[in-house]
């Protein structure tokens, strides 16, 4: 059972955000989601943290947010579906009676992550610095995420004029989301900042048309159809549902997960395995999925049966941003305020895909 949910503003690389690093801008999720369930510890930690220090951030957020030293923390990446892996993995955790009070989720500090090098061969040779690890061997194919995504969109028949409408309707949503104030009970203020950075107004699929390949020379991905890099922190409280009964807290209860693989060289599909798993299972009233891009979330949704318009009804990733290590929490954190908080649903689907050709999904339930 999730039991609270709570995540900071979402902020843009090197913007509002830039100056807190990973456990600082973790930390008033923690406090705020142990506020809303009237508690002063858990069990355990479960963080995710893509491209931080490494050093267990867990840890160091949950010492931040006054958890005691008793409290253990572990930081897990399954790259940007990790904040999502971490929430399965703490009620897997609860289902198998190893902890009854658990937070989980996920925390990326884009504008503070360091630079990466690999060692040089010998001492007269520069070390050799690169953006990301490798999700891949070679052979397997390890494209760079916007070429992976021209790919996909191409090969799935997913043109442009329908990633900009797409783009437009996410930015759309989002904006009149924060105009009616539906994110304001989820947002803990970080750093002073206390609202959402990239959402704009005005966004056109026309507008969006001017805009240029970003990835490739003929390809459809534009700097304006795709999510932007991102500082931000989303994470729940999860607990049983004894513990949630006794002590009288809304929730909403995990009724299946799954996580699936597919060829690294088509990365930006592995949710659609997963998805066609869960939604097997059970069909969801609203989904929430990680817009990574346009055309790769138009595919995805495509080939596992999901209209589009369903999708993210207050915006998605494209318009407030993609902070690698929460996205995959924000996505459940929207999904508790869509079936708990405003009962304006009873089921939903979270699902992302991430680097490598992973897939995690999960479909929710809210218990009155």
């Amino acid at each position: 059972m999730v039991v609270a949910a709570r995540r900071t503003p979402i902020g843009t690389a090197g913007g509002a955000l830039q100056h807190l690093p990973a456990d600082r801008l973790a930390e008033p999720v923690l406090r705020a989601l142990l506020a809303d369930a009237g508690r002063d510890s858990v069990d355990d930690v479960l963080l995710d943290n893509v491209l931080g220090p490494g050093g267990n951030p867990a840890r160091s957020a949950a010492l931040r947010a006054g958890l005691g030293e008793q409290v253990p923390a572990m930081t897990v990446d399954r790259q940007c579906a990790s904040g999502l892996a971490a929430i399965s993995t703490a009620a897997a955790m609860i289902r198998g009676g190893d902890a009854d009070w658990l937070l989980a989720g996920g925390v990326e500090s884009a504008s503070t992550a360091p630079w990466r090098a690999w060692r040089p061969r010998s001492a007269t040779e520069p070390p050799a610095f690169y953006a990301r690890a490798p999700f891949a061997p070679p052979e397997f194919g390890d494209p760079d995420m916007g070429p992976a995504a021209d790919a996909v969109a191409a090969e799935a028949g997913i043109g442009r004029r329908r990633q900009d409408e797409f783009a437009a309707r996410s930015h759309e949503r989002a904006v009149a989301a924060q105009r009616d104030g539906r994110f304001a009970a989820e947002l803990v203020p970080a750093g002073g900042v206390d609202s959402d950075e990239r959402p704009r107004g005005r966004f056109t699929a026309d507008r969006l048309a001017r805009f240029r390949p970003a990835f490739t020379p003929d390809g459809t991905a534009t700097a304006a159809n795709s999510c932007g890099i991102s500082d931000g922190a989303a994470a729940v409280l999860l607990t049983t549902e004894d513990n949630r009964r006794r002590g009288g807290l809304p929730g909403m209860r995990l009724v299946s997960s799954a996580t699936r693989g597919v060829a690294p060289d088509r990365l930006g599909l592995g949710a659609v395995p997963a998805m066609r798993e869960v939604v097997a299972r059970a069909v969801p009233d609203v989904v929430e999925f990680n817009e990574a891009f346009a055309g790769q979330a138009l595919a995805c949704l495509d080939a596992a049966g999901i209209d589009e318009r369903t999708v993210s009804p207050d915006g998605g990733a494209i318009a407030l941003g993609h902070p690698w290590g929460a996205s995959g929490a924000v996505l459940v954190v929207r999904l508790f305020a869509r079936l708990v908080r405003s009962g304006a649903a009873a089921t939903g689907l979270a699902a992302l895909s991430s680097g490598g050709g992973l897939g995690v999904a999960s479909v929710w339930e809210r218990v009155d």
